[in-house]
């Protein structure tokens, strides 16, 4: 029997929350109260338990957790030569009640190169536990070290240009896929903010106001990501998980993805697109309309911003809804986000949370399509 190769029925977007055990662990380390190969060895103890933990309830694709990193965006940024952040922004993170704060913003203070691998030694670790599952993984999409700051993105004294400064950026993610593939992974996953949050009309404004065309930046985003993932084999799945901010609860936009649905699933090299659907700020299902045959689209009807489980007839519905659109052959489900972007304490989910959703994945998955 053919092994199973994504994409697949029941998916997950890769974070999970931090055991307290690798919290101590960092503060320990940061205290010079154990070394860097000590902290190494409880990492590697919390990844091959997140591992096992994703079999024991047969989720088909696994992940380290992002064990390995400070931010979910932190694989890519600690690995650049050159990138720094900025106290500047476009979006705050908000709550019911309003704004909450603005994030720092990633910058390239020199020319960007890559100093280390991004993830292919997350991935080798994690193939080396030989997972039931397929071992996933997850980088920042170039967009998200762009979106923020436009062309504030980049030292002009560096970079002339977004071209130029993309250039540069492109060809890491580029040298990271051909190491990827010789290291025997197959499937990996792009975490992007950017395209999302240019379908929130605030943020569209604030762009327009700093000088730039928010369609404009969709092309030169769509363009990013093809170069991206140009030098991937024709084996290696790819996916973009598509995010309106996720810390905690909070959020940064809102607006249904019409504004870039036809572009992105038409014109960007990706297999499979992760979509927030969890609440009303997603927008509704029409754009899925512009998802051509032969790509599938993740929805994300499972929430990591709340501890409540959701129904399992009412997601049964919606996915109904979708297949109204696009065939029920095109569509799987996971929860909206990772369950642990933020990463630290603090978190709105607990592990049992955590274990109850994904259960909840699989369970629908099987009982929708026939299989996971």
């Amino acid at each position: 029997m053919t092994a199973p190769k994504p994409p697949y029925r029941a998916e997950h977007v890769g974070s999970f929350i931090r055991p307290d055990k690798l919290l101590n662990a960092a503060h320990a380390n940061k205290a010079g109260e154990i070394d860097d190969a000590a902290f190494d060895d409880v990492k590697n103890q919390c990844i091959a338990d997140i591992v096992a933990f994703q079999d024991s309830i047969g989720m088909p694709a696994v992940t380290d957790g992002e064990f390995r990193r400070r931010v979910w965006s932190g694989g890519v940024s600690d690995a650049l030569e050159g990138m720094g952040i900025k106290e500047a922004g476009t979006l705050t993170f908000k709550d019911e009640n309003g704004e909450v704060f603005m994030p720092p913003s990633l910058y390239a203070e020199g020319k960007l190169s890559r100093k280390h691998n991004i993830v292919t030694d997350d991935f080798k670790y994690v193939n080396s536990l030989s997972p039931q599952g397929q071992p996933k993984v997850t980088m920042a999409s170039p967009p998200v070290m762009h979106f923020f700051l436009g062309h504030e993105s980049y030292d002009p004294d560096i970079y002339s240009s977004d071209e130029e400064y993309f250039a540069d950026l492109t060809q890491a993610y580029k040298d990271e896929v051909v190491e990827l593939a010789e290291a025997g992974c197959s499937y990996i996953q792009l975490d992007d903010t950017a395209l999302p949050c240019n379908c929130d009309e605030d943020a569209r404004e604030s762009i327009r106001a700093r000088g730039e065309d928010p369609d404009q930046l969709t092309d030169t985003y769509v363009k990013a990501i093809n170069d991206a993932v140009s030098s991937r084999p024709d084996n290696m799945f790819a996916g973009m998980h598509m995010c309106r901010g996720n810390l905690k609860g909070l959020w940064m936009a809102a607006g249904g993805y019409e504004p870039i649905a036809e572009k992105i699933f038409n014109q960007l090299n990706i297999d499979a697109f992760f979509m927030e659907y969890d609440n009303e700020r997603s927008g509704d299902f029409q754009p899925l309309r512009f998802l051509p045959k032969g790509k599938v689209a993740v929805l994300g009807l499972i929430s990591t911003k709340t501890p409540e489980l959701e129904d399992k007839d009412a997601l049964k519905r919606r996915i109904d809804e979708a297949a109204k659109i696009v065939p029920l052959e095109q569509l799987a489900l996971s929860p909206q986000c990772g369950f642990s972007s933020g990463g630290g304490s603090g978190q709105v989910v607990t592990e049992d949370d955590t274990k109850r959703k994904l259960e909840l994945v699989v369970e629908v998955a099987t009982e929708v399509w026939g299989s996971v």
